[in-house]
């Protein structure tokens, strides 16, 4: 059997690394009489800065990819079809017979289209979620990479029925946990392993990491912004740092800046905002920097997805900048609050945060760092 692996932005390299690895894992236990499997990991180049997507090659210990189509930038339509025209070659060489996307990003969309259209095996990681906002590209991509995918792996449990809903063939649909808990246990792990100045750090970096050494009493929260909805106009942008810096005045807030908003920042002359705040910027960390200066926050802020899940296992209380969210079982069994994208809905649950220490959940079934051996697994016995 030969796999394809598709990512394309990075945090797909979260999502692959697990199955990676469980793959080699199973290369090395098997005779060679046994049935065989192989891979080959395709980067599509959406997040088209190679240095940076190289970090977390080594920091979650995959290797580089076999392939790398060099999308780059553009619009979605531009985008989508880059990577359709470039895959279509690695599959004609290549052959396989399955193809594994993770997430929901255009090379989500754009490698399961090119694939079932020469009828080659689509697996789908995190199928079946669904926010309900088709003004998020995501939602578009998931619905139609669903529509046509012939493995369903669900996270939980709300995907199964909206797969069931959409009419779905049960016997494809899989509910095998969720695989972004897999690298958040791998990096946890790493963390304790972790020597100190066993490679460089920017200076950024450093200061992040510094905030691990400050005794427990002492609060902090996280905060990342990046969707367009909420950094692209003005007026919401400036609301929403408004309220951040509000809270600040609480605790301090670490705010690594993805490249997106700090531009906005600039061209709507918010930095004032940020200078007169205790709100400590630096530029976009890695995984595994991220991870350990989140995972011992009081709180976090965000418009992102996968940290919505993380924090859940954690135990931290996490505040989503969104209308809406794919993710409903954080806020069901989880510490995941929905606060909305204005200030005032930011601020008024900080409120009660500060009353009740935070919202209170608990880990959701399989999602216990074994998601990755499922998956494969059932693709191996198929």
């Amino acid at each position: 059997m030969k796999i394809l692996l598709v990512a394309g932005a990075r945090p797909n390299f979260m999502k692959i690394a697990p199955l990676v690895h469980q793959l080699k894992s199973l290369q090395a236990g098997k005779p060679t009489s046994e049935k065989m499997i192989s891979y080959k990991l395709i980067h599509t180049g959406q997040h088209y800065d190679y240095e940076m997507s190289k970090v977390f090659f080594e920091e979650l210990d995959i290797p580089e990819p076999d392939y790398f189509l060099g999308a780059g930038s553009g619009s979605h339509a531009e985008q989508t079809a880059k990577v359709m025209v470039e895959f279509e070659k690695v599959c004609m060489k290549e052959k396989p017979d399955v193809v594994v996307v993770v997430g929901d990003v255009n090379s989500t969309l754009a490698c399961s289209v090119t694939a079932k259209k020469l009828n080659i095996k689509v697996a789908h990681v995190e199928a079946g979620l669904r926010s309900g906002d088709m003004t998020m590209p995501e939602e578009i991509n998931r619905i139609v990479t669903d529509s046509m995918s012939d493995y369903l792996f669900v996270s939980e449990k709300s995907g199964i029925r909206n797969l069931k809903k959409e009419g779905k063939n049960k016997k494809k649909i899989f509910f095998v946990g969720n695989i972004m808990i897999d690298t958040l246990y791998y990096g946890l792990k790493k963390l304790t392993s972790y020597q100190a100045g066993k490679r460089e750090k920017q200076q950024d970096i450093k200061r992040a990491s510094r905030q691990a050494d400050k005794p427990a009493s002492q609060k902090y929260a996280v905060v990342t912004l990046h969707r367009p909805s909420n950094v692209d106009d003005k007026d919401k942008l400036s609301d929403i740092l408004s309220a951040l810096k509000e809270i600040s005045r609480d605790m301090t807030i670490y705010f690594p800046i993805h490249p997106r908003t700090e531009k906005n920042i600039r061209r709507f002359n918010l930095r004032s905002i940020l200078k007169d705040s205790n709100m400590k910027t630096m530029a976009p960390l890695s995984y595994i920097d991220f991870l350990s200066l989140w995972k011992d926050a009081a709180l976090v802020l965000t418009d992102s997805g996968g940290i919505q899940e993380e924090t859940t296992v954690l135990g931290i209380p996490c505040f989503t900048i969104r209308e809406n969210t794919e993710r409903p079982i954080t806020i069901e069994q989880g510490t995941n609050t929905l606060v909305g994208t204005k200030g005032r809905g930011i601020l008024e649950a900080y409120r009660k945060f500060k009353k009740g220490g935070g919202k209170k959940g608990r880990i959701p079934k399989l999602w216990d760092g074994k998601t990755a051996k499922r998956i494969i697994n059932i693709l191996y016995i198929d």
